[in-house]
């Protein structure tokens, strides 16, 4: 096997108070090998949702390295849950207080704890979900790929881009997918969202309209205060991938970010973004001071043709204006009908089966996510290296 060293990691100069890490480690870069010849079988989207069909199919085997990002525990119920799909061979935390912690909740319960060595080099591993702290994303996700591995990364991509590019190319060379966790991109309301403005139901879309907000404590503040992009960073990231979709990438973005509460903390905890496009316009609104938030969570994008306004975002809730009729979709304006997908994370683990299977080519590809990224910098506030 071919041993290959992986550079060290990048570290923002906007968070100084977070120790700097190596990424270096030597791994066994294994060949991969596509399964979509001999599958026969695997996810078919169905009304807004996924069913299995088919014959038999052979399992991805996927582990998990890092269990404290907000998202970790979710994901891996998700994993679990597709049994039919996914092999969860084992579970990297070396943290062993926290292991401790979770070892016999029923999300980790007989799972097996590895190093990440030895995750990397179980036989026939094809994906890793990358699910650490924030501040060691990017480290991980490298190794991962510079395996050989497919990985599920969750969000935001760090603070340095030129890190996440390097990332994004390795991985495209390897011909690997990396799949970001921005957890609206499989909402049946957002896929509506994306298909209207796909196809042109609105029109030419001059307005696209962002808010993401919730209510957090002291302790969440205090974690979330080591990263210098506050609440744009960490929450707004969410909708902005949801914008970039619709909009691309803007030509200018500019940026308005407060501390509510100054004299208590650093915080960015109210946080707007004006992007900025040739013939249209964006504001993303996020806050972590917000009671009630979630309630008022929503995405709105407006054409001179049609509009949708989703308000709640989850359980969705979508109302759509079309001044054509468009299949199913009478013209009209009318709240329509969504058929709920399952759990928030279902459709990311669904279509990444697929994709690892190469029944599908993904349909947020590493252009995307790098412009993405660069505007979560952008609204945040931070520099782009």
């Amino acid at each position: 096997m071919l041993c290959v060293t992986v550079p060290a990691c990048a570290t923002s100069s906007q968070s100084k108070s977070l120790a700097s890490k190596d990424c270096r480690m030597t791994i066994n870069r294994r060949e991969f090998v596509m399964s979509s010849a001999t599958v026969t079988a695997g996810v078919t989207m169905v009304c807004g949702g996924y069913h299995l069909s088919g014959a038999e199919h052979q399992r991805i085997k996927v582990g998990q390295i890092g269990t404290k990002h907000a998202h970790a525990s979710g994901k891996m119920d998700t994993l679990r849950k597709f049994s039919d799909l996914y092999e969860v061979v084992g579970v990297v935390e070396p943290d062993e207080q926290r292991w401790q912690q979770l070892k016999d909740t029923n999300t980790y319960r007989d799972l097996k704890r590895m190093s990440e060595t030895e995750l990397l080099n179980v036989s026939g591993l094809q994906a890793v979900a990358v699910e650490t702290e924030v501040r060691e994303l990017l480290c991980v996700a490298e190794r991962c790929v510079a395996a050989g591995m497919h990985i599920h990364l969750d969000k935001p991509a760090g603070e340095s881009l030129s890190h996440f590019k390097r990332v994004l190319d390795d991985a495209t060379r390897q011909q690997l997918v990396v799949q970001m966790g921005y957890m609206f991109r499989y909402n049946p309301a957002f896929q509506l969202a994306f298909r209207a403005a796909r196809e042109g139901w609105f029109g030419h879309v001059f307005e696209v309209h962002a808010v993401m907000s919730k209510l957090i404590g002291t302790e969440s503040r205090r974690e979330l205060a080591a990263y210098a992009g506050g609440s744009m960073f960490e929450l707004g990231c969410h909708v902005i991938d949801a914008v970039v979709k619709v909009l691309g990438r803007p030509t200018d973005i500019t940026a308005f970010n407060r501390k509510t509460f100054a004299k208590q903390d650093s915080l960015l905890d109210n946080c707007l973004a004006v992007l900025e496009y040739p013939s249209a316009t964006a504001t993303v609104r996020s806050s972590v001071v917000e009671y009630d938030g979630g309630r008022r969570r929503q995405f709105v994008v407006c054409g001179d043709r049609g509009s949708i306004d989703i308000k709640p975002l989850e359980a969705p809730r979508a109302v759509l204006a079309i001044d054509e009729t468009h299949g199913t979709y009478a013209k009209g304006t009318r709240e329509v009908t969504l058929t709920p997908l399952g759990g928030r994370y279902d459709g990311d683990f669904l279509d990444l089966a697929k994709i690892i299977r190469g029944e599908k080519q993904h349909d947020f590809p590493p252009e995307h996510d790098l412009a993405v990224q660069e505007v979560v910098l952008k609204a945040s506030d931070l520099p782009i290296d």
